[in-house]
């Protein structure tokens, strides 16, 4: 799974730019691609990198989500988005490469193969992975290939024992909590194991609830302006709004969500919108009998971001596509900037390993094929960074 991208110099990226740009048969995307990478070694020069981001693996496909155990044990996955992807869910191994995990039945998933592999007990399109520091790791599976309609009986939440590897359970959801446009994106385990937090940020867009013990899940504030993209909000990236190839932008509801230490309220919003929110975690699961029990309260005015990751001192990571940087929300409701590197183009999900490092995957997504012809940069990296005192 994992390759190694060997960076030459300046100068010979310029040389091998201008090659390509006296041969007949040099295509646009070809020049796109080396025009990035050439862009990637002068930034070095210009400033556009930060030292304290270090590189941890680099794939050979779009990756996204990150977890790291309580005993230091990294996991990826990767969605199934602009590709076919062979692999879902990876370990990454201390020499950088990595392996399918929990075994290769579970990753063997093919869209085109799709009549023929049960979605019951297969990865389909997994977009997060979370290790809950209680020996289990936990994959959602929206189910949704390219972002589009649901399998039918694919959405479901898979819990994985990380000491014997294998499959411990397996949470479906019904069409009435992950319908035909739903998307499952990210979760939050409870301290305690008995609850499972979720945003949707397909349609309509939406928290999902699951109970752990019973396996019952209820959809909260469904279609609510809270959990909805903000009308007014655009997303951009390289200085430009972000535009598909025939003029639509990326409109996404509730996606970056965090859980606050002591499991008491969960933080989430839209990854089209500024406004995050928060709520009890109590109102959430009152909400299962008593609808009206949840009651989103505006938290702060931020920007358009992917990821959230709360530490022990109450601080919120901002994964900001805009900048590709990385921020903080304080418990003084203010952003601070922490980083800002080329190399984190599109900074995805963030998870922090037991020994307080910060890690963070780089999912490229403005570089991919929803709005080129083809790939323009696949450098597709997880990071790390050390936390501020």
């Amino acid at each position: 799974m994992c390759k190694k991208f060997f960076r030459g110099g300046i100068l010979s990226a310029a040389a091998a730019i201008a090659t390509l740009s006296s041969s007949h048969h040099a295509d646009a995307q070809t020049m796109e691609r080396l025009t990035n990478t050439a862009k990637e070694l002068v930034a070095p020069v210009a400033g556009k990198t930060d030292e304290r981001l270090q590189e941890v693996a680099t794939f050979e496909h779009q990756v996204t989500g990150v977890t790291v155990s309580e005993e230091g044990r990294i996991f990826v996955n990767f969605p199934r988005w602009s590709e076919d992807v062979p692999v879902s869910v990876a370990e990454v191994m201390k020499d950088g490469s990595s392996r399918p995990y929990p075994n290769d039945e579970w990753n063997a998933w093919r869209n085109a193969k799709m009549s023929e592999i049960s979605p019951k007990d297969h990865f389909v399109t997994v977009q997060s992975v979370v290790a809950d520091g209680r020996g289990s790791l936990w994959v959602v599976d929206p189910a949704a290939p390219n972002s589009e309609k649901t399998i039918k009986d694919g959405p479901k939440l898979v819990q994985i024992d990380l000491k014997t590897n294998t499959v411990k359970r397996v949470y479906p959801f019904a069409d009435d909590i992950a319908g035909p446009a739903s998307y499952l994106n990210d979760v939050r385990i409870a301290p305690d194991g008995a609850f499972a937090y979720f945003t949707d940020s397909g349609m309509p867009g939406g928290l999902v609830v699951l109970d752990l013990n019973s396996g019952t899940a209820w959809r909260v504030l469904s279609a609510d302006s809270s959990t909805q993209f903000e009308k007014d909000v655009v997303v951009h990236t390289d200085g430009e709004p972000l535009r598909r190839p025939d003029g639509r932008q990326p409109l996404f509801n509730a996606d970056s969500i965090a859980l606050s230490t002591d499991g008491k309220t969960l933080y989430w919003k839209a990854l089209t919108g500024k406004t995050m929110y928060r709520i009890s975690t109590e109102a959430l699961q009152k909400a299962n009998q008593d609808p009206s029990a949840a009651k989103p309260e505006k938290y702060a005015d931020t920007e358009p971001t992917d990821g959230l990751w709360i530490d022990n001192q109450n601080r919120i990571y901002l994964s900001t596509m805009q900048n590709d940087g990385v921020k903080i929300l304080g418990p003084d409701r203010k952003v601070t900037a922490l980083l800002e590197d080329n190399r984190l183009r599109w900074p995805d999900t963030f998870t922090q390993g037991p020994d307080g490092t910060m890690y963070i995957t780089a999912s490229h997504i403005q570089d991919s094929p929803w709005f080129h012809q083809g790939w323009t940069d696949d450098s597709f990296t997880l990071f790390k960074f050390a936390p501020p005192k």
